[in-house]
């Protein structure tokens, strides 16, 4: 059983690099890993170069936009499981090792989702249940992320290509749940969560530089309200493009609508402008997806 690692980057050289040592330390050799590479130099080839001899890689290029370099990188697989790993996680030793043994003994399932952990070990990217199961139409949200993501080619090519108008990069205001679009069109075909299969993100590495004053925000407040907006309407879109139930729509209204009046009467605002940017992008979303 053959793996095939779709690593879609842009802007990263440490991250990546990490990535590329954990996949060397993989106690499951049998993998090819393609780049699709969308940097406007050529400031991964030095990389990529130094691993070639430890494991197969296929550097493609592509214009900008996640589920854009996904789809060029869906165009060359050669192997049996898919995955999508993101250019600043890292594969603990066993992982490829726990998958394979997942689908050689468990031929009802086409596909598999684990747990996102920071470097610290404790969860990281959502909230994850410690229970396996399967995923369903309605805890898939909470079931996988891109990066934990593992399908059987016949799923990927069932499924075809990732919806371009989603995702980091697309061009539109839609700026996340290219992955659950994803999962949602497989679900048919059989996909189990199994938080034992951990991947970890982000990566942290060691800044060129010196570290920033301890008082200035990593990122400004602005700028992350912009994301957490981006990422609601995304999910705004996802909702009404598979039909989401009303009850589920408006559950998944209702969560950031009560989060912002406790956090109003509690009197953290940047929790209430937060809530609120998801509230509206969520609301958006769904309403503006035709």
């Amino acid at each position: 059983m053959k793996f095939s690692l779709v690593l879609a980057t842009l802007g990263r050289v440490g991250e990546v690099e990490q990535f590329l040592a954990s996949l060397a330390l993989q106690t499951y050799q049998a993998f090819e890993l393609i780049v699709v590479d969308q940097n406007p130099d050529d400031r991964l080839l030095p990389l990529i170069e130094s691993y070639r001899a430890q494991f197969p890689i296929l550097h493609l290029r592509s214009e900008k936009g996640l589920s854009r370099a996904r789809n060029v990188g869906l165009k060359h697989l050669s192997g049996d499981i898919v995955a999508f790993p993101d250019d600043d996680c890292a594969y603990l030793p066993t992982v490829l090792e726990q998958v394979a043994a997942f689908f050689s003994t468990h031929s009802q399932w086409n596909g598999l989702t684990g747990r996102s952990i920071n470097q610290a070990g404790e969860n990281s990217g959502g909230r994850w249940v410690s229970h396996p199961e399967p995923v369903n139409r309605f805890n898939v949200w909470q079931r996988g992320i891109s990066y934990t993501i593992f399908l059987r080619r016949s799923v990927v090519t069932s499924v075809g290509l990732f919806d371009e108008q989603l995702g980091v990069g697309a061009g539109t205001p839609w700026g996340a749940a290219e992955e659950t679009d994803y999962l949602l069109r497989a679900l048919d075909a059989g996909i189990y969560y199994n938080p034992e299969i951990r991947i970890i993100h982000p990566v942290l590495v060691t800044p060129a530089t010196p570290e920033p004053s301890p008082d200035a925000p990593v990122q400004p407040p602005k700028k992350q309200f912009l994301k957490t907006y981006a990422y609601a309407l995304g999910m705004g879109y996802v909702l009404r493009k598979h039909n989401t139930v009303w009850w589920f729509v408006l559950y998944n209204w209702g969560r950031p609508s009560l989060g912002l009046l406790l956090s109003l009467v509690r009197g953290q605002f940047d929790q209430v402008r937060s809530y609120w940017a998801t509230l509206r992008g969520r609301v958006r979303g769904w309403m503006q997806w035709a």
